[in-house]
């Protein structure tokens, strides 16, 4: 890999006008970025969209400089921690309701970044499967949860 994917953010963000400084951690297969910068809520924009395009930007980048690299995940400061543990708590109350009743649940549609999220935490649960499903109409998909088939 030519240049490291801290130094490809910290290129892109200078170019945007941001001052900020960006740590890197290992996540498993993955690259955490971790920015933190004065303006955090304009790097994060609404709902997480901006935060969302520059970690994709930063991926399509990494991967022509070397397709075997890791996926790069973008944080500014925390917020996807954050919105991650809160996912993962939905998720698993979503589970418990599918364990109790026996029927499926349908969480609201969802970045493909937040289906992984929730695929990934119940993926070692031995009574739930995950499933994303394409609404009617639409681009968007929604995650469904139900009893594993046994």
């Amino acid at each position: 890999m030519s240049a490291p994917p801290k130094v490809i953010l910290e290129k892109i963000l200078g170019s945007l006008g941001f001052t900020a400084t960006v740590e890197e951690h290992r996540l498993g297969d993955d690259v955490m970025l971790n920015v933190k910068a004065e303006e955090s809520g304009r790097l994060i924009g609404r709902q997480g969209q901006t935060l969302t395009d520059l970690q994709y930007i930063v991926n399509r980048i990494v991967f022509q400089l070397d397709q075997t690299a890791p996926k790069i995940m973008v944080d500014v400061g925390g917020y996807r921690s954050e919105a991650r543990d809160a996912l993962v708590k939905k998720a698993q109350e979503a589970a418990e309701k599918v364990r109790r009743w026996g029927e499926p649940v349908e969480l609201e549609p969802m970045s493909a970044y937040d289906r992984r999220t929730v695929h990934q935490a119940l993926k070692e649960d031995p009574d739930i499967e995950t499933q994303s499903i394409e609404v009617d109409g639409t681009e968007k998909k929604v995650l469904l949860l139900r009893p594993k088939r046994r």
